[in-house]
């Protein structure tokens, strides 16, 4: 069996909406979600992380997939909303082959009103195939940049516009939309 690690963004927990939905929809396909708190999200109930803690952040997820490879997986992905999604990319980016592909919501491409600070420095390490799931109104980047930053990594990729949708992905079926794109791109179903 496969399995998926997925985490949270800055501001949640392993419990976020979106991750209970599409633990949900993928778990039905037959594949093992683990959704995991963050190393800064266990240390403390509430607020965002500090400069410090991304080290720690992605050991704890190189320790959760290496715990699933233990158990018997087939194969592993990972991955996450926001902050937590980027943490993979770059976990995926230090450790090649860890994982055989990444789901990536909600990419946090730059902060709000701040575009030309990219967080794509470790995009071209990244030899991990990627699925990006993205708002067409998300302001923490424009389906365009997103489109262009994307050009960076040499693995494949593909990326996935919600119409309509936010930083939050919040629309109507999203996660069926997110499990279908996982299946194809992972599965080929």
């Amino acid at each position: 069996m496969d399995a998926l690690i997925l985490t949270h963004g800055a501001g949640s927990n392993r419990n976020a909406p979106l991750l209970l939905a599409v633990d949900r929809r993928i778990s039905e396909a037959g594949v093992r979600v683990v959704r995991v708190d963050l190393a800064f999200r266990e240390e403390r109930p509430g607020g965002p992380p500090r400069p410090g803690d991304a080290a720690r952040d992605r050991a704890g997820l190189k320790a959760e997939v290496e715990k699933q490879r233990a158990s018997g997986a087939a194969r592993v992905f990972l991955g996450g909303q926001s902050y937590g999604g980027r943490q993979a990319t770059m976990l995926a980016a230090e450790e090649p082959g860890l994982v055989d592909g990444l789901l990536l919501l909600s990419y946090p491409l730059h902060a709000p009103r701040r575009a030309s600070e990219l967080r794509t420095a470790h995009f071209p390490a990244v030899r991990t195939a990627a699925l990006f799931v993205h708002g067409s109104r998300d302001p923490f980047g424009r389906p365009e940049e997103l489109e262009e930053a994307l050009k960076l990594i040499p693995a494949p990729v593909k990326l996935a516009i919600i119409e309509g949708a936010g930083h939050d992905l919040k629309r109507p079926g999203v996660e069926d939309r997110i499990a279908a794109a996982f299946a194809e791109m992972f599965t080929g179903a």
